[in-house]
C-alpha cells in the first residue's frame, strides 16, 4: 500500500494512493480511520482491512470517481505528527568519504554498534517549500536518505524481531545547515541548530508488504530486512547524488534494537536512515576539492528545487524559501 496525508479542509486527510489518484480511507471503508495517527495507533487492527480495500481499488471494484487527482494538492508528511524523530548513520561510504575528507581514518566504532541522534519532530513536513532563515544559508545542504515509521509500541526490540515494528519506509531530506552545525559541533554536542529547522518526508509511506519484491539480503553479520532500491537526488534538475539502500551496512532492524533499548519507541516514531553514499553537497565539495584545488563548492540556494527519488517509494520535490526576516544568530556570537 501507498498511504498519504494531505490537507483536507484544514485537516491531515489519509489516503490510499493508486494509480496517480488518492481515496479518502474512512470514505471507502467505514472501518479505517481518516488520519494517519490513528491508522498507525490500531495498525493491528487496521492493517489487515486496509490491505483488501486497496486491492478492491487497485482491481476496479472501487470506482474511481472516489478518487481524486493527487496533482496540486496540498500534500503533507504521510506522518502529519510524528511522536518523534531519530536519524541513523547507516551508511559506512558516507562516513568513511566525510572522515577520509576531513584527513581522519575511519573511526573503527561505526562498525561495532549502530547510533543515531533525535532531531526536532516538529519541523517535520512534506513535499512543498522549506523556510529557511539567514544563518540557514550558510552552507545550506540537503541529505538523501530513507526513513521507517514504527506501527506498534515496544521496548528492548531484538533486532531479529525489530521490522514487525515498521510500518512502512519513506524518503528523508534531512536538510542541514552546515556552518550552525559545525560551530556547535566544535563543543562536542549536537547536531542541534543545524538540524532543527526542516526535514522533510514523503511523498507517501510505502508499506512493507509493496516492498517484498525488492528485499535482497543484508550485509554480513548484520540482522533485518534490506531492500534493492536506487536513490538519487537533483538539484534544478541536476543529477547530483546516486545510492542504494542495499548499501545500508547497519539495517533498519539494528537501528531499532538500539533506539528501543530500555526506552519505548510509539506508533507515530520516523527513524531515519542517515546519509547514503554521495548524499549531500558537504561529501560531495570535500571530495571535489581532494582531486582539484581550484573546486567550487555547491551550496543550496534560495529558489532551488530538490527533487528525492527513491525506487518504489516516489519523488519528493521542495523549494528552498527565504523567510522574510534579516536576523541573525550568527553574528550575536560573543
Amino acid at each position: 500500500m501507498r498511504l498519504v496525508s494531505y490537507l483536507n479542509d484544514g485537516r491531515d486527510q489519509l489516503a490510499f494512493l493508486v494509480d496517480g489518484l488518492l481515496y479518502d480511507c474512512d470514505l471507502v471503508h467505514p472501518e479505517l480511520p481518516n488520519s494517519m495517527n490513528m491508522f498507525l495507533h490500531y495498525w493491528d487492527d487496521m492493517f489487515p482491512v486496509a490491505q483488501k480495500v486497496n486491492e478492491a481499488i487497485r482491481n476496479g471494484r472501487t470506482s474511481k470517481d472516489n478518487g481524486i487527482a493527487i496533482e496540486g494538492l496540498p500534500l503533507l508528511s504521510p506522518v502529519p505528527f510524528p511522536s518523534s524523530c531519530r536519524d541513523g548513520y547507516a551508511f559506512r561510504q558516507h562516513v568513511a568519504a566525510a572522515r577520509r575528507n576531513r584527513k581522519l581514518d575511519m573511526i573503527p566504532e561505526f562498525d561495532q554498534y549502530p547510533i543515531f541522534y533525535f532531531t526536532n519532530h516538529h519541523s517535520i513536513q512534506g513535499a512543498g517549500d522549506v523556510k529557511c532563515m539567514p544563518d540557514h544559508f550558510a552552507k545550506l545542504d540537503f541529505e538523501l536518505e530513507a526513513a521507517v515509521v514504527i506501527c506498534k509500541h515496544g521496548r528492548n526490540i531484538r533486532a531479529e524481531e525489530a521490522d514487525a515494528f515498521i510500518g512502512g519506509l519513506m524518503i528523508m531530506n534531512d536538510m542541514s545547515a552546515r556552518t550552525l552545525q559545525m560551530e556547535e559541533m566544535l563543543l562536542n554536542l549536537g547536531p542541534a541548530k543545524g538540524k532543527d529547522f526542516a526535514t522533510a518526508v514523503g511523498p507517501c509511506l510505502v508499506t512493507l508488504d509493496e516492498l517484498e519484491p525488492f528485499e535482497v539480503s543484508c550485509r554480513e553479520g548484520h540482522t533485518g530486512k534490506n531492500w534493492n532500491l536506487p536513490m538519487t537526488c537533483k538539484v534544478n534538475g541536476i543529477q547530483v547524488s546516486r545510492g542504494n539502500l542495499a548499501d545500508m551496512d547497519w539495517t533498519f532492524a539494528e537501528i531499532i534494537e538500539r533506539c528501543a533499548y530500555g526506552a519505548d519507541i510509539y506508533p507515530g516514531d520516523v527513524i531515519g536512515s542517515g546519509t547514503v553514499g554521495t548524499g549531500c553537497f558537504l561529501e560531495l565539495n570535500g571530495t571535489g576539492k581532494l582531486t582539484d584545488p581550484n573546486y567550487q563548492e555547491q551550496w543550496l540556494q534560495e529558489g532551488d528545487t530538490v527533487e528525492m527519488e527513491i525506487e518504489a517509494l516516489g519523488i519528493l520535490h521542495n523549494t528552498i524559501v527565504r523567510e522574510e526576516s534579516d536576523f541573525s544568530i550568527l553574528s550575536r556570537k560573543k
